[in-house]
């Protein structure tokens, strides 16, 4: 068997073999050998449970394991060979499964980690030379082959391949990367060959920060669970104390010593931690990680949800959205733009050239760009134009027959550029920062989840911030806001309720710093939105933001559950050992049952998917 060699499991085996040799010598007739192999057995599952209740003595804590110890005590006193097997036998196999299944939950990060590459093909000068992947070094060219890991962040600058990203993003759909794209180590290249320029390695990856974020979060605390291990503190003393005057009133020190095992509150004690650790790993599993237990537990407690706007619910890149002709057909018109624009550097520029997809351009002759307007350039020998108003007002261009279509765009949030040739507009191509496709679903699911008010803050103008709220039907919007702004709406929205703020950038840091929940765009957000926030998502799909509610709602829902069940199987069992109906060793089978079934309880949400996809 595999788990032979664990050292908490084969006291455990090595116990209940002794229990059931000696109901064989009981069975016979052989009493003292059954008590000896009983006792036996006490001493080998109740070994570590009495050093743990001496060790937290010496710290002068009373702990749970303190109040079995007693009872082990005491049932060897007056002969209750059985009860101790089974209670110190019960309470130690409840322990087993209680770490087992934390470390299970754990373990779906496990995936995570298998996926730490350890090597890598750095190429200096034509060859290349395989070292450890924490010593590649900045700037350093790391080749990757089909299959393998990809052992650093960067950009890709030779090369296109298939990457799948869920190591990181949590999607497993893979991405197809060429010269220029970014790349996370962690992540694998299912197919082609690819060389890139490295960013970060070793403990600087993204893949790395990940892994230290969710290991540490783990061992967070949870609000409940503070308060549960505060409650347990003065509880045990407590039950000491109520066993003792029992014995004094009952004059029965077995019922005595049955008060004081029964009312061990460990299915209570575990309740929460068990749900925490499995939320938050399940959380990192999909892309989204959580810095703490009680992170999680606040965010299932948020009903208003704020968000910015450029790169949180908008792509936070201008792309075209429109084109008009007046004057001369799509095509051309197009093949005129690009041929302007590639000459340019310009975000807008770059939006229009990779919309064309004609790849022949125009010869262009005494190219100019002007700050602040647009370009200009001789093809075939006449003037043409691509920029804004001013451009055009500059250079004489005559736009009067193509000012409505101006005015409609500007009023629908967008920017016309104006495409002209000699002194006439051709046609109007708008640009606009697109609202992402995962926001509108996302915003749908989270007022399905409970949200109360969705609130926009953006600094960018009325008109756009009008657009976007009316796109996602937001329930309000700020616009043209500063930093300091934000703080003061996020001040006022906390009087009415718990505030989640969502971001990206250096301007939403304080902001995200100071809401209830602070959760930031991982990837694509900047590394202070990142620090500051209590919550982050791996890729820019706000999908994973419903899914992280639903999955937090849940787990305090499962929080609920534990304690519930736990304080009602503790009480019932304490009114049947006053009551006599309930004895020693099968109160505490019912006991270490109730751990077993709140460990499975919190399992459940390492199963929790939501509405991903």
């Amino acid at each position: 068997m595999m788990y032979m060699k664990d050292k908490k499991l084969f006291p455990l085996l090595l116990a209940a073999i002794l229990i059931i040799l000696s109901w064989g010598f009981k069975l016979f007739d052989y009493k003292i050998v059954s008590n000896i192999l009983m006792l036996t057995s006490a001493v080998v599952s109740g070994y570590k449970v009495l050093k743990s209740a001496l060790l937290s003595l010496k710290y002068k804590t009373i702990s749970i394991n303190l109040l079995v110890s007693i009872a082990a005590v005491g049932a060897i006193t007056i002969g209750e060979y059985w009860e101790v097997a089974a209670v110190t036998f019960l309470f130690s196999l409840g322990g087993f499964l209680e770490s087992y299944t934390l470390q299970k939950t754990r373990n779906a990060l496990k995936y995570l980690i298998d996926m730490a590459p350890k090597m890598a093909h750095v190429v200096k000068d034509g060859i290349v030379e395989d070292v450890p992947a924490e010593d590649v070094k900045i700037k350093d060219i790391v080749a990757v082959k089909s299959g393998e890991k990809i052992p650093v962040d960067g950009f890709v600058v030779k090369g296109n391949a298939s990457v799948n990203q869920s190591a990181i993003t949590g999607e497993s759909m893979p991405v197809d990367v060429n010269v220029g794209s970014f790349v996370y180590s962690g992540t694998i290249n299912e197919n082609g060959y690819i060389e890139v320029e490295t960013v970060n390695s070793g403990e600087d990856t993204t893949f790395s920060k990940i892994l230290y974020l969710v290991e540490e979060a783990q061992g967070e605390k949870a609000p409940t669970q503070k308060f549960i291990e505060k409650f347990s503190k003065y509880y045990t003393p407590s039950v000491i104390l109520a066993s003792i005057i029992t014995f004094l009133v009952k004059r029965d020190l077995m019922m005595a010593l049955t008060f004081l095992v029964i009312a061990c509150p460990g299915a209570l004690v575990i309740s929460t931690p068990i749900s925490v650790v499995s939320a938050i790993g399940n959380a990192a599993k999909h892309g989204v990680i959580i810095k703490g237990g009680e992170y999680l537990e606040n965010l299932g407690k948020v009903n208003i949800m704020a968000f910015d706007k450029t790169g949180t619910l908008t792509e936070g890149k201008p792309f075209v959205v429109n084109v008009i002709s007046a004057g001369a057909n799509r095509d051309e018109l197009l093949k005129i733009a690009k041929s302007l624009e590639i000459r340019s550097e310009h975000p807008i520029a770059k939006a229009i050239t990779s919309y064309v997809t004609d790849e022949e351009i125009f010869d262009v002759d005494d190219f100019v760009s002007v700050t602040g307007e647009g370009v200009k350039g001789k093809i075939n020998g006449d003037m043409h134009y691509a920029g804004n108003r001013k451009l055009m007002l500059n250079n004489g261009v005559n736009i009067d027959g193509i000012k409505d279509h101006m005015e409609r765009e500007e009023s629908l949030g967008r920017t016309p550029i104006v495409v002209a040739k000699n002194g006439g507009a051709i046609g109007i191509i708008s640009i606009s920062d697109k609202v992402k496709g995962s926001s509108i679903d996302a915003i749908k699911e989270l007022k399905k989840l409970g949200i109360k008010k969705t609130v926009m803050l953006t600094g960018d103008n009325e008109r756009t911030a009008r657009q976007v709220k009316e796109q996602l039907d937001l329930d309000e919007y700020f616009s043209e806001l500063l930093p300091d702004e934000k703080l003061k709406i996020l001040k006022s929205l906390k009087k009415e309720g718990i505030v989640a703020m969502v971001g990206d950038g250096v301007n939403d840091a304080p902001s995200l710093a100071y809401a209830d929940v602070g959760i930031s765009m991982g990837l694509g957000g900047t590394d202070v939105a990142n620090d500051v926030s209590n919550i982050t998502l791996t890729d820019d799909n706000l999908k994973k933001l419903a899914f992280a509610v639903g999955l937090s709602r849940a787990a305090l829902r499962n929080m609920k559950q534990n304690i519930y069940f736990s304080v009602f199987v503790v009480l019932s069992l304490l009114l049947g050992v006053i009551y006599g109906d309930v004895f020693l060793a099968s109160g505490m089978f019912v006991h270490e049952a109730s751990v077993f079934i709140v460990t499975l309880n919190a399992m459940r949400l390492m199963k929790y998917k939501g509405r991903l996809r």
